[in-house]
C-alpha cells in the first residue's frame, strides 16, 4: 500500500475544495450577507493552506494499483465531506452531523436534506449545497485529474474507482483529456439548462443552482417546497427533459459530437433506458388520471416523477407519497434501476439490470433445456465476465441494504419509510415515502441511523467497493 501518496493526493483533492468555496464566500459579500461569506472563506484558505502540502511534498514511490484507486476514492470523498460540513455548523445551520449528513447527500447527489427549513440559511450555504451536487455529479476526482497530471495507470484506477457502473471506458488515450471531454459537455449541458430556465422567469441566482442540482442529478432546491415552489408548467417540462438528459452516458454525447451518431444511436442500454421510461411514464399517467382528472395535468406530474426518481435527482413537484399504491411501487421500483451507467444519476444502473434479466433468462433456458448452449450478450458483446461482476456487486449490494435496514428500523419508523430511507440513500435518489417523503426529510432518525445511511449514500455513489476497502485490513498490507 503506497500510504504517502495515497495521503498527498487526498491533500491535492482538499485544497481544491477549499478553491471551490471562494465562490460561496463571493456571494456571501455579493448579498450583503458577510458572517457567513467569511466563513466560507477562512475555511477556504485554512483547505488550501493544509491541502498544499500535496502539492509541496513529494514522494519518489507514486505507484497507484487498483487497491490504492479503491482507497484514494473512499478516503479523498470523506474528507471533502467532512471538511465540506464545517461552513454549515459555524454558520449555525446544523450539528456537526447533521451537516455531515448534509454535505455527504450534497456531494453524492443524493439530495435528502435533514434540515427542517431550507429558506433560513443563507445565499451562500445554499449555494455551497447545490454546488456539491454538481461536482459530485460528474465526480470530485475526475474533476482532480482533469487538474492534476497524474500518469495513465494512476488515473484509470482512480476513475474506476468513481465513475458509476459496471465498466469503465476512455473516450481518447489520455485520461487528462478525457475527463476535460466529459466536463465540457457537461459545463455545456449546465448552461443550456441555466439560460432555458431564466425564459422560465427564473432569476440567474435560482436558475444556476437548479440546474447544479439536475445536472448532479441530486435535488437540492432553495425552497421548501423544491421546484413546485415555481408552479411553472414550462419550468418543469424543462427539467424533466435535462433530468432524463443527465440519466444518460455521457460518452454518448461525445460520439454524437463528433459525428458518430450511429454509434449512439446503437446503445443498447439507452434503448433500455427509454424503454423503461416511457413504460413508468404510460403507467402512473394512467394511474394519477383519476386524482387529478386533467390527462396534461396527469402526464406532467407523472413525468416529472419519473424522470426525478430514475435519474435519482429527487426534486418534486407533489408529494407522489400520497399518490395510489401502483404509481409508488413502479416509483420505488425505479429507485433501485437508477441511470445509465457514465452518467451523473445513482441506482443499480440500468446496464447491470439488463443484465441481470437476460441472465435470468439465459438461466431458465438452461433449466428448460440443459444441453443448450446460452450465452448472455449486451452491446453486442458477450457478457459473461460482467455477468459475474453484477452478481458479485448485487450480493454486496443486498446485504448492506439488509443490514442497513436492520439497524435504522431500531427508530421506529414504519416500515415503507425505513425501508425507502435506505432504498434513497443507498440508491442516492434523496426522497421515500412515508416519513421521508417529498414532504417530510431525515431529521427523526437517531444518530446511529444517521451514521448509517450516511455511509449508505457514500457507498452508493462509490460504487460500493471503495467505502468497504477502507474497512478491509488486506487494502492496507504493505
Amino acid at each position: 500500500m503506497n500510504l504517502k501518496f495515497i495521503l498527498l493526493t487526498v491533500a491535492k483533492i482538499v485544497c481544491f475544495e477549499g478553491v471551490m468555496m471562494l465562490p460561496c464566500a463571493a456571494l456571501g459579500f455579493i448579498y450583503g450577507q458577510n458572517s457567513s461569506a467569511l466563513t466560507y472563506l477562512f475555511a477556504a484558505l485554512a483547505l488550501m493552506l493544509v491541502g498544499s502540502l500535496g502539492f509541496i511534498k513529494k514522494t519518489k514511490n507514486e505507484t497507484v494499483r487498483a487497491r490504492e484507486g479503491l482507497v484514494i476514492a473512499g478516503l479523498g470523498w470523506l474528507a471533502v465531506s467532512l471538511f465540506g460540513a464545517l461552513p454549515l455548523v459555524f454558520n449555525g445551520a446544523a450539528g456537526f452531523l447533521d451537516a455531515l449528513f448534509e454535505i455527504v447527500s450534497g456531494f453524492t447527489t443524493t439530495g435528502s436534506t435533514i434540515l427542517t427549513d431550507i429558506e433560513s440559511l443563507s445565499r451562500a450555504d445554499l449555494f455551497w449545497r447545490s454546488f456539491t451536487h454538481w461536482v459530485g455529479g460528474m465526480g470530485v476526482l475526475v474533476f482532480v485529474m482533469m487538474i492534476l497530471s497524474l500518469g495513465e495507470n494512476q488515473s484509470m484506477h482512480i476513475m474506476r474507482a468513481e465513475v458509476p457502473g459496471p465498466q469503465t471506458g476512455k473516450l481518447v488515450s489520455k485520461m487528462k483529456a478525457n475527463s476535460r471531454i466529459l466536463y465540457m459537455i457537461y459545463i455545456a449541458l449546465t448552461a443550456a439548462e441555466t439560460v432555458m430556465l431564466m425564459f422560465g422567469g427564473l432569476d440567474f441566482y435560482e436558475a444556476l443552482v437548479h440546474a447544479f442540482g439536475t445536472a448532479g442529478t441530486g435535488g437540492f432546491s432553495i425552497y421548501n417546497d423544491s421546484i413546485g415552489h415555481f408552479q411553472s408548467p414550462y419550468v418543469q417540462y424543462v427539467i424533466t427533459a435535462f433530468m432524463l438528459i443527465f440519466s444518460v452516458n455521457f460518452n454518448l454525447y461525445y460520439f454524437i459530437l463528433i459525428g458518430s451518431f450511429r454509434e449512439a444511436a446503437k446503445s443498447e442500454e439507452l434503448k433500455w433506458f427509454g424503454g423503461v421510461v416511457i413504460a413508468s411514464v404510460a403507467v402512473v399517467t394512467v394511474n394519477v388520471l383519476q386524482i387529478y382528472h386533467n390527462f396534461a395535468d396527469a402526464f406532467r406530474y407523472a413525468s416529472f416523477s419519473v424522470a426525478s426518481v430514475i435519474s435519482t435527482t429527487g426534486y418534486s413537484t407533489v408529494d407522489f407519497a400520497a399518490w395510489p399504491v401502483l404509481s409508488q411501487a413502479v416509483l420505488v421500483f425505479l429507485m433501485f434501476i437508477g441511470a445509465m451507467s457514465g452518467s451523473t444519476g445513482g441506482g443499480i444502473k440500468i446496464s447491470r439490470f439488463a443484465i441481470l434479466v437476460k441472465s435470468a433468462f439465459s438461466s431458465l433456458k438452461k433449466q428448460i433445456s440443459p444441453r443448450s448452449v446460452q450465452q448472455v450478450k449486451f452491446e453486442g458483446k458477450l457478457a459473461e465476465k460482467n455477468a459475474n461482476g453484477v452478481m458479485g456487486y448485487m450480493a454486496v449490494y443486498v446485504l448492506i441494504f439488509w443490514v442497513s435496514l436492520l439497524v435504522i428500523s431500531a427508530d421506529g419508523f414504519s416500515f415503507t419509510g425505513s425501508f425507502t430511507s435506505v432504498a434513497a440513500c443507498l440508491n442516492n435518489v434523496g426522497p421515500g415515502l412515508a416519513e421521508v417523503g417529498p414532504v417530510g426529510n431525515y431529521s427523526g432518525f437517531s444518530a446511529v441511523s444517521k451514521i448509517v445511511l450516511i455511509f449508505d449514500m457514500l457507498a452508493g455513489r462509490l460504487e460500493l467497493f471503495p467505502m468497504l476497502a477502507l474497512f478491509s485490513p488486506s487494502a492496507w498490507k504493505k
